[in-house]
């Protein structure tokens, strides 16, 4: 996510009787850098009376800004920050203290004492926060903003949010059940229902020129993809060019998707590899109509602007701290070990094309799960690293070491009863995942 797109509403709170060209120089040095990296709305004028704070919750309010910055430049007492919170209520809110210089002389900004009555204040008034306290050039604190605002902006991006779910789950799959009107309540995004039949309808009647032009691109991209059964391979990009059509019609920002055995036994194909190109094209869709695992990948996605992968964890080692990450074939080709070119295949239990096959390409990952499995939504955590290694099976698979151990990953999944699809994504996203939770409510289990 480029953090120029993410617009910061900023508030510096002072008290007269401060001193206030201190204040002024630090409030000036953190407006200079946060707008280095951001759109900033509100200017580095103090905001001293109510007034003020009147004419600043009025410019914030028509800006359509992902979060508020609140600086704590003086002493103040909480009335201003609870007033502006309570305005803009739906929108995180940051909290930034000032250290204190020790020189023995007067306490020239008592900043501190200031953020400390303001989080006293919006937690009897049920608002959440966070905070930072440091110095206004302080690496930390911008790395602190920077998964702040990141998760603020995903937090907007969810409200509103249209998963498409076509079809229903497969009977004795409730890991991948889905709660509408939590999903609305809790996150703010709407679930579309689609029925296999029509859709397969639609399938057949795609416009085969752009089948053709999909087919050519993997020619080029797919070793062994002449040699697979034409007509379903036909089938699977069909459905592909199908599934794009229909998410771009209904705005839909991801797929749930019913792979089997419809796909197989209905259209005569599969419906991995058109899940893989969906997802390659940062349009996420999960198999067994898990929108759980959709919603993730979204999350994922929006975090780290690539694809991300819904798979299964197949198989534990936990003396060597490696567990296999394995699905039939939809991970995303821009996963792909760049060293080894994907392979086109069949499905190994149904025997069907098209898939990708090839090993997971080495490098820093991220694993999440919006988890339903104690009736209530929380965010499942972890990382690791994807290690170089050759395909533990068939399709596509990778295997990870975790920060955390394999065994003490395995007990959790295990003593849980958490879901059986894991979302995975590239780069270690875990600090912006914690923060999204606590702007959403949930709590978060660490893998």
């Amino acid at each position: 996510m480029n953090s120029t797109d993410i617009r910061i509403g900023f508030a510096p709170i002072a008290r007269p009787t401060f001193d206030l060209d201190l204040a002024n120089a630090m409030t000036a040095q953190v407006h200079a850098g946060i707008a280095q990296s951001y759109d900033v709305v509100g200017s580095r004028d103090l905001i001293m009376d109510g007034d003020a704070i009147d004419a600043r919750i009025a410019e914030l309010a028509a800006a359509d800004i992902d979060m508020v910055l609140m600086l704590q430049a003086s002493f103040a007492d909480s009335a201003m920050i609870l007033q502006l919170a309570g305005a803009l209520k739906a929108t995180p809110l940051l909290l930034w203290a000032l250290p204190e210089a020790r020189v023995g002389g007067r306490l020239r900004i008592n900043s501190f004492c200031g953020i400390n009555l303001a989080a006293h204040g919006l937690r009897r008034a049920g608002i959440g926060y966070d905070y930072i306290y440091a110095a206004p050039d302080d690496e930390a604190a911008g790395g602190k903003l920077r998964d702040f605002a990141i998760a603020a902006r995903v937090k907007k991006q969810l409200a509103g949010t249209r998963i498409g779910r076509l079809g229903e789950h497969p009977e004795g799959f409730d890991t991948c059940r889905v709660n509408h009107a939590a999903l609305k309540t809790k996150l703010g995004v709407d679930v579309a229902q689609f029925e296999l039949a029509p859709f397969f309808a639609r399938t057949r009647a795609a416009d085969q020129r752009k089948v053709a032009a999909v087919t050519a691109a993997l020619e080029a991209r797919l070793a062994g993809f002449d040699g697979m059964e034409p007509e379903a391979t036909r089938g699977t990009l069909s459905a592909y060019v199908a599934l794009d059509e229909l998410a771009r019609e209904e705005n839909l920002s991801g797929m749930a998707v019913r792979c089997w055995p419809e796909f197989f036994t209905d259209l005569g194909c599969s419906a991995c590899g058109a899940m893989s190109l969906l997802s390659d094209a940062m349009t996420p869709a999960s198999c067994e109509a898990d929108v759980n695992g959709t919603i993730t990948q979204l999350i994922l996605g929006w975090i780290s602007g690539e694809p991300a992968f819904g798979t299964d964890m197949v198989d534990f080692d936990t003396e060597a701290n490696q567990a296999v990450l394995w699905h039939c074939g939809l991970a995303p080709l821009s996963m792909a070990d760049p060293e080894i070119q994907p392979e086109a295949t069949i499905h190994s239990n149904r025997r069907k094309p098209l898939l990708m096959q090839f090993p997971l390409k080495p490098g820093r990952v991220t694993i999440a799960r919006l988890s339903e499995a104690t009736g209530e939504f929380r965010l499942v955590i972890g990382g690791g690293e994807m290690l170089k290694r050759p395909p533990a099976f068939t399709g596509t698979s990778g295997i990870m070491r975790f920060d955390s151990g394999a065994a003490a990953v395995m007990d959790a999944i295990l003593r849980e009863g958490l879901e059986h699809h894991i979302s995975l994504s590239y780069g270690d996203h875990q600090d912006v995942l914690e923060a999204l939770a606590r702007m959403l409510g949930l709590s978060v289990l660490r893998l």
